[in-house]
């Protein structure tokens, strides 16, 4: 893609299907002439025009607006033309016909946009950063309102500028270092007249600040996921549809009613908490058929990639032999850890439940809600959610990864420090390589094809 950027590009930048509204756009250089021939008149910028938006043969396809907005004050940086005409597919695609039509003759070069196209010219244009950039698909992709005003954050600036702060001060700290590298002969103890030790503090303090938001900002972003896990009926689908507050999975008391899983994306405290129901657990021996076998098998694949574990247990049959063995060789099976929280259901029997000593554990009942709190607030407490007082900005495992480097080489670098000037050399390179990894965050230090995997999941049209 970046090696054809300066190519014009047109796509439809609306969602497919039918709507009020529908939306061509064209984005290149010096796209005067080619719009004027377009629409037979000189559009003033940045101002709406309504009038017909004619075929070749002069025959109005539809009315609409039409918006022109010169370089550099675009969205792209380029030109840019708008078409706002009615959300019918037949029409905009009959508009996207005739602009690739009359961009024939004036911009033989036109072509239809790739994926996130729109977006990345104005990342090469400098007219947003690689976060920003970033934040735009994670504002349309958000699945909760708390994500989506952190994407509008991040969209604004706000992450950005405070990894450009510590850029800055990384900066700052790396010239002080150099400078005393190259004049040796002066005697000077640096990391004592510059503070450099203070400094580096003060910096890996602001680093661990930024970079516990930006776990947040990913949590908001990803979210958690949830299997729901244990024998046949012991509660997994009425649980699930309590958290969902919904009936999304058949209940009924024949073992075996799941056969397959049953997803659902819920919120809390905006933070999303993907819920996996899955098929009850037991040996492939005690399976009915082969579809409950195969369902078991996808049962314990979910579970290798969850985010947490709940194994629900049934009050009202442990004791019971073949129940009690069974959950002997479920949990033989299970992740152990921080992973795996126990949930007994049915407490509203009445009956008491056992004690997990070092384990998490949540006695709650499906049926009539009471619990359901408590395992709210321990799955935020799985995820290491909390709350930021200045509000949280939506970021990338990327994002957190390069965080993590630039905290890592500035832990090298504070050890270094520990020892004394003669270290220096060392010092610096640690700085370095600190600095680069968060120039990987806005961009200014990317290879292509990250930045060709990133757009690419960006919808046509942005």
């Amino acid at each position: 893609m970046l090696s054809r950027h300066h190519d014009p590009i047109v796509a439809i930048a609306t969602a497919p299907g039918r709507g009020a509204v529908g939306i061509v756009r064209v984005s290149g250089r010096q796209l005067g002439p080619y719009v004027e021939a377009l629409l037979g008149v000189r559009l003033q910028p940045r101002h709406a025009t309504y009038l017909p938006l004619r075929d070749a043969e002069g025959q109005p396809i539809d009315h609409g607006l039409a918006l022109y907005f010169p370089a550099p004050h675009s969205y792209t940086g380029e030109d840019v033309l708008e078409l706002q005409a009615h959300g019918g597919p037949v029409v905009l695609q009959l508009l996207l016909a005739r602009c690739l039509e009359v961009a024939q003759s004036l911009l033989p070069a036109l072509r239809i946009a790739e994926p996130g196209e729109f977006t990345q010219r104005a990342f090469l244009n400098d007219k947003l950063d690689l976060a920003q950039a970033e934040a735009v698909g994670d504002l349309i992709d958000a699945s909760t309102e708390a994500a989506a005003r952190s994407a509008s954050r991040s969209l604004s600036g706000a992450f950005s500028q405070q990894v450009h702060t510590l850029r800055d001060q990384i900066v700052h700290l790396r010239m002080l270092v150099e400078a005393t590298l190259d004049f040796p002969e002066e005697e000077i103890d640096f990391l004592e007249k510059a503070d450099a030790r203070g400094q580096l503090r003060r910096i890996r303090e602001t680093l661990d600040g930024v970079l516990d938001r930006a776990r947040q900002g990913a949590l908001l972003r990803e979210g958690i996921k949830v299997v729901l896990a244990g024998q046949p009926n012991v509660g997994k689908s009425s649980l699930l549809n309590a958290l969902a507050g919904a009936e999304l999975a058949i209940v009924t008391p024949i073992p075996g009613t799941t056969r397959d899983k049953v997803s659902e994306t819920i919120q809390i405290a905006g933070v999303p908490l993907h819920v996996i129901d899955t098929a009850g657990l037991r040996s492939d021996a005690e399976a009915t058929d082969e579809v409950e076998r195969i369902g078991i098998a996808r049962t314990w694949a979910e579970i290798a990639a969850a985010d947490a574990v709940l194994f629900l247990h049934d009050l009202t049959r442990l004791g019971e032999p073949g129940y009690d063995a069974g959950e002997a060789d479920i949990l033989a099976r299970l992740p152990q850890g921080a992973r795996l929280v126990h949930v007994f259901n049915k407490v509203d029997r009445g009956l008491p439940v056992p004690k997990r000593d070092g384990e998490r554990a949540v006695a709650l009942s499906a049926k009539t809600g009471a619990g359901l709190d408590a395992l709210r607030a321990l799955l935020l407490e799985l995820a290491g959610w909390h709350a930021q007082p200045e509000g949280v900005f939506i970021a990338r495992e990327r994002h957190v990864r390069a965080l993590r480097r630039s905290a890592a080489h500035l832990e090298v670098a504070a050890e270094h420090a520990a020892v004394s000037d003669h270290a220096l050399d060392l010092f610096a390179e640690e700085l370095r390589l600190a600095h680069n990894a968060l120039g990987e965050i806005t961009g200014e230090f990317s290879a292509d094809d990250l930045l060709g995997e990133i757009f690419s999941r960006f919808c046509i049209g942005k």
